[in-house]
């Protein structure tokens, strides 16, 4: 028996690794999501997109502040930051269209948390919750590439008014 157990603690162990290998081209997302991971509209629950680039960290937009982009709205810490915003959308956008970049990686799709983030690049990633952020973390490289193959396999619909 005293072979057996790690030999066992051997097995689970190879299976918890495989399943943190990043999955390209294999999607388990059925129905199709938003372009934009939002909630009523409004992408990153409201956060600055900006801040994490100028700022080095996650702030609240303002309501008043907002700037409407691929039929969503974004909100803003200031009124530079929707400036910088509009000049270049798509430096700022998180990547994925803000989902996390980890259920991406693994062909799927989950809500992205403003507090659950990197800039790896120049590029905004956010996650889950801090588990997903932690394997993620383990293999930044092979999930961005996983979630970049992914990403435009998962089927998709636009915001309305878009």
């Amino acid at each position: 028996m005293s072979f057996r157990v790690p030999q066992t603690v051997a097995i689970v162990a190879a299976t918890m690794l495989s399943a943190c290998a990043a999955t390209p081209g294999r999607i388990s997302q059925q129905a199709p999501v938003d372009e934009l991971d939002n909630d009523h509209g409004l992408v990153l629950r409201g956060y600055d997109p900006v801040a994490y680039f100028s700022e080095g960290r996650p702030s609240e937009g303002e309501p008043a502040i907002n700037y409407r982009w691929h039929g969503a709205t974004w909100r803003f810490a200031s009124t530079e930051h929707r400036n910088a915003f509009a000049a270049d959308p798509t430096r700022y956008a998180p990547q994925f269209g803000g989902y996390c970049a980890y259920a991406v990686s693994r062909g799927t799709t989950a809500d992205g948390d403003p507090q659950q983030w990197a800039v790896v690049d120049g590029k905004l990633y956010v996650n889950n919750n801090a588990l997903a952020m932690t394997l993620w973390n383990r293999d930044r490289a092979g999930n961005i590439q996983a979630g970049v193959i992914n990403w435009p396999l998962i089927s998709k619909r636009p915001l309305p008014g878009q």
